[in-house]
Order: C-alpha cells, then structure tokens, then sequence
C-alpha cells in the first residue's frame, strides 16, 4: 500500500517550488516595466484561471499520474501517451537549462574564468544527482522541493526590501510611469513567452496523488494558497529587479547575482550575505530540477504500466518504490542534451536560452490536452462528483480553458518564430524530432502491448 505522506502544507510547499522560478524573474524583467502590465494582465486571463482548472481537476479526478490520468480519461491511451512523453521530455531538456543556470551563477560567485565546457561538466553532475534523489522514497525526496520553496520565498523577499532601501539612497534604475508601464509589443514578444511559462506548474503534484493523505479537501486549498504568494512574489520581485538595474543590462543567467550583488555588496558583510543567498539560490535550481522529474517520473511509470510507453519507463526501484526506469532514461537524455547543445552554443546565456526555448515548447503542449480534457470532462459528466467545482457554469468553464489554450498557442508560437529574430530553427527542428522520437516509442510500446496480448490469448486457448 502506498504510503500517504502529503499533507496541505506540503502540496503548498511542492507547487510553490514547482512554479517560483527565479531565472524566470531575469526573463520577465529583461521586457522592462512593462513586464509589470503583462504579470497583472496574464494573471488574470491565464494564471488564476488554469489554477482554478487544476484544483478541480485534481481534487475531482484525483488518479495517480495527474495530467496523463485526465487526458487518458477524456481521449483515450494514445494522446495520453503523447501527452506523458510530452511532459517528461521536457523536463529532460529543461534540466540541463537549469543546470546551466546554476553553473552559470556558481562560476559568477567562485570562479570568475570557467569556461563553458567546466560549466557543462558542473551541469552533468547535478542532473545526476537529480536522478539519484528521484530514486530515493518520496519522503526524503519531498525536502528537496519543501526546502527550495522556502529559500525562494526568503530570497524573493529579501530582494523587495533591499530594492525598496536601494531606491532610497541611489533612485530608480528605472522609470516607473504610465507611458512605460504601457506594453511596448514588439519589445515584449521574446519573453513573454517565459512569463507565460513562469505561471504552468499547478497540476504536477497531482501525479503523485497516492501519497496524498486527503487530495479532494487539500488540493484546492493548496492551489489557491501557492497562487496567491507566487503572483504578489513575481509581481514584486520583478519591480525590485527593475528598480535597481536597467532592464537593457539584465543578463538572462547572472542577472540575480548581479541584483543581489548591487543592493547589498557594498560592504564586506554585504557582500557575504549576497553569496550566502546565491549559495541558496544556487539549491532553488536543483530543487526545480528535482521537483518536476518528481512528478514527471510518476507520470512516464503510470504510462508505462499500462503499456502506453516503453516498459523501461515503468521499471520501479524494489525498495523504495520509486520510477527507477524513468529517472534514469531522464538522466541520459538530459545528458545528450546537455552535450549537444553545450557544443552549438556561443556562450552561457545562448546555451541557456536555446533549451529553455525547445524545452519550453514541448512543455506547453500537453497543457492544451488538459484543458481540452476539463472542457470534455464538463460537458460529458456533468453530474461527476467535484469538491471543488469553478464557479460562473459551463460557460464560465470553457471560457476560462480557451483562454488559457489561445494564451498558450500564442506563447508557443513566440517561441519558436521572434517577430525581431525571425523563425528559430534549432527550436523548431528540436521540437519536430522530439515529437518524432515519441511517435516511435509510443508505437513501439502498442507493438509490445499487442503481442504480449496475443501470447496471453494463445496461453487462454
């Protein structure tokens, strides 16, 4: 029997660390105070309605897998199958970007002149360690993402009280106005697709739904709660960012450091205590990494088990009844990745970037099958039994998914054509034989499914 070891405070915690990314607080400054407009504006046709989606969802159909258990539901094994893969190989080429942030970070606060290829290396160890803390039980597991949660949260508000006694004494970096809080939309069309991505995270808790002591009474609960402080810390911390350095100067990977480093640096002792919080800074970005192969593991094993990915996805660790197969086909993905895209890439930054991007891409996709399931889920069942239901009827509901869907298309879309850089191939071509490769596990997988069937029906006769 699985161990239920989730609480309220816990599902808090867990989303908050899934969601709160500080490199995507670089990315959403970088557009400048605009940034402000797009965070309150996306907000409210996008982040509060997908939240609210999630927690029905996940407190209505509370089945171990999450995301992939819902589609499966609505549109059978195939595009459930396609969605898993989706979500797990997005956070196999997401990892290395996060890796690479960290060893980005890690260079900027001890070693100045690292180059690219020691960055890389830095990069494969933690993306091992990532895998090695996956396969260890679940309740040592969840203090990775418990304790990163709480270093954000910490980092977050330490950065707008600094900012506000920065701007005191030194002024702003930037001009707060009307005119400049107007969307400059040319401007803003490379990232804010990153804020777009900042804001997805709400369901993946859900996969582990069999460890949760009470889904249907905690989940809403935690939703709302993680939403709240995610969209005033966002929000907040990219003022502060904007207040204290120009946003033409902010660098997508050292651009916290550099923040830290100009409000408190001043002083040896500031100085120090800008490094003890990059040192926390520095386990956010593994404790993302660890938070979403979490979930995304579970989810790869529980298509795994039923014959809709390769059976080595669902190889579970003997003693701690971990996705032991998932995990390790993660860590070696992630690991050519790395590679492949370390030795095309001119710089940190441009490495950073170009997985972020394709990893981006594909992770926004099984998010449209999500919100296509909670439409089809209303419509069909409309007596299905939801502790939490969205408020407004059905026409507030598919309101609230097309929103979301025509928000996430257009993110899309952004990523992989930039009205200012023209169509990004390597993006582009990344997400076409990624997508490829799917097909051919998937297919795979069925064959497997299919013949293993015909010999038990043989044995039958």
């Amino acid at each position: 029997m699985t161990k239920k070891i989730l609480g309220k405070k816990d599902l808090v915690l867990f989303t908050v660390s899934a969601i709160l990314l500080l490199d995507t607080l670089a990315s959403a400054a970088s557009v400048g105070v605009s940034s402000i407009f797009w965070w309150l504006f996306l907000s409210v046709i996008f982040f509060i309605p997908i939240a609210l989606i999630s927690a029905e969802m996940s407190c209505s159909y509370p089945a171990q897998g999450g995301i992939y258990a819902w589609i499966k539901t609505a549109y059978g094994s195939r595009w459930a199958a396609r969605a898993s893969w989706s979500y797990w190989i997005n956070t196999a080429v997401w990892i290395p970007a996060i890796s690479i942030l960290f060893a980005g970070i890690f260079k900027q606060m001890f070693f100045p002149d690292l180059s690219l290829y020691g960055q890389i290396g830095i990069g494969l160890l933690l993306t091992w360690i990532t895998v090695i803390v996956n396969i260890v039980s679940l309740d040592v597991g969840k203090l990775i993402p418990d304790t990163g949660a709480i270093f954000k949260i910490v980092i977050f508000i330490v950065i707008i009280v600094g900012a506000f006694n920065y701007v005191d004494e030194h002024g702003m970096a930037n001009e707060f106005t009307m005119a400049a809080l107007k969307p400059d939309w040319q401007a803003s069309f490379q990232y804010i697709p990153a804020i777009i991505y900042g804001m997805l995270g709400f369901e993946l808790v859900s996969a582990s739904s069999e460890e949760m002591k009470d889904p249907a009474r905690d989940m809403p609960k935690a939703v709302l709660i993680s939403a709240l402080i995610i969209i005033v810390l966002y929000v907040l911390g990219t003022v502060a960012m904007l207040a204290a350095i120009p946003a033409q100067d902010i660098n997508l990977v050292e651009g916290l450091m550099d923040t830290l480093y100009l409000l408190f640096g001043q002083s040896p002792a500031g100085k120090t205590f800008a490094m003890a919080l990059g040192v926390m800074a520095l386990f956010t970005f593994f404790s993302n990494g660890v938070t979403w192969a979490l979930g995304c593991n579970r989810a790869a094993a529980e298509a795994a088990k039923t014959g809709e990915l390769p059976a080595i996805f669902g190889l579970m660790s003997k003693k701690s009844g971990t996705p032991l197969g998932a995990s390790i086909m993660m860590g070696l993905v992630s690991t050519g990745t790395i590679v492949l895209y370390g030795v095309l890439a001119g710089s940190n930054e441009d490495l950073f970037w170009s997985l972020f991007a394709f990893s981006a891409v594909i992770f926004m996709l099984p998010y449209i099958g999500m919100l296509l399931a909670f439409v089809k889920a209303r419509v069909e069942h409309p007596n299905h039994s939801r502790p939490y239901k969205i408020p407004g009827g059905l026409f507030f509901a598919r309101l609230s998914a097309y929103s979301c869907i025509s928000v996430l298309s257009f993110a899309i879309v952004l990523f992989i054509y930039s009205p200012e850089e023209g169509m990004q191939w390597s993006v582009f071509i990344g997400v076409v034989v990624t997508l490829i490769i799917g097909e051919l596990a998937i297919n795979s997988a069925e064959k497997t499914k299919a013949v293993a069937k015909g010999k038990l029906g043989l044995i039958n006769d």
